[in-house]
């Protein structure tokens, strides 16, 4: 009986020891790094609205990742294609813009602008992980995103903003903030805090016609996710076993959608605490008094109407 109990006393010791050498050694995030917290479709072709409210197939872009989207005042479309880089498509077809900056490739571009000079504006939400590992950068708390301005005049990228914490153009997902960058005047570069402290990490951020602006939270200030930022050890166990991440963060159970005022005054907020419409909403537009909601958890647009609400 000593000698099973030693034995089963001795496997129970070495399955720790594995678990324990899993987490430090081959857990995807950095061991160290602050303890803190402070548009997508799947389709390989770009669909379009017809008036009668159908969809019709418009232009293959074979591709799979394709994010962020504005479109320009001569009418093309641009879109952040994860693995492409920055493309534009138009009648002529579609073509690929910025694949590259500074000597690095662009990956895991996310939204894009058009500003009144015709320079595009764009972010890299994470140079070290990947959309599907998107969670990792919120475990492990460190800056790899990164804001970006393409000229068409000279067809170059340049970096304008380096350390943004998961960069939605300006917004910082788990820094609960999104920034104001100032492209002309006397202020020309700076930066400062726009609204700061949203009730939830900051995704697309569109302009509504009144000047406003509207955002789209996600739930990443959760009991759990505070519990273990608590603690490096269990960051790298949730880093480590990704099906612990849905249980910790419960980013997929809400929505939340902030209307913001030039001031960063927050002047509206719809939310759906248990997801029962809509969950994890990443982008809103308003549009002829509806506000226009996107997930990535939803195979369907949401259309809100303001006037009644």
């Amino acid at each position: 009986m000593p000698t099973s109990t030693t034995s089963c006393s001795s496997f129970l010791l070495a399955c720790l020891l594995a678990f324990t050498l899993q987490i430090l050694f081959f857990s995807p995030i950095s061991p160290a790094g602050p303890l803190d917290l402070s548009h997508a479709s799947l389709a390989s072709s770009l669909p379009t609205n017809k008036l009668n409210g159908s969809w019709e197939n418009w232009k293959m872009i074979n591709s799979n990742s394709l994010f962020g989207i504005t479109i320009t005042k001569e009418g093309h479309l641009i879109v952040c294609d994860i693995e492409k880089g920055l493309i534009r498509i138009g009648e002529d077809g579609v073509n690929v813009l910025a694949t590259h900056f500074n000597g690095s490739e662009i990956r895991f571009a996310n939204d894009v602008i058009e500003a009144s000079d015709g320079n595009l504006y764009f972010s890299i939400a994470s140079t070290k992980f990947e959309p599907h590992n998107w969670y990792l950068d919120v475990l492990e708390g460190k800056p790899h995103g990164k804001l970006l301005k393409y000229d068409p005049s000279s067809t170059k990228t340049s970096i304008l903003l380096d350390g943004l914490c998961f960069a939605n153009v300006v917004c910082e997902t788990w820094k609960f903030r999104c920034l104001k960058y100032w492209l002309k005047g006397e202020d020309k570069g700076k930066t400062e805090i726009f609204v700061n402290n949203l009730p939830g990490g900051l995704d697309n951020i569109n302009l509504a016609p009144n000047g406003s602006f509207w955002i789209a939270l996600l739930q990443l200030t959760s009991e759990g996710l505070e519990f273990v930022h608590t603690s490096k050890a269990s960051k790298h166990l949730v880093a480590t076993f990704p099906k612990l991440t849905e249980q910790v963060i419960g980013v997929y159970k809400k929505a939340t959608v902030v209307n913001v005022a030039v001031d960063g005054k927050i002047i509206k907020r719809f939310d759906d605490p248990n997801g029962k419409v809509m969950s994890f909403v990443t982008a809103a537009l308003e549009f002829e008094d509806h506000l226009y909601l996107g997930s990535l958890n939803s195979n369907f647009v949401e259309k809100l109407p303001l006037k009644d609400t």
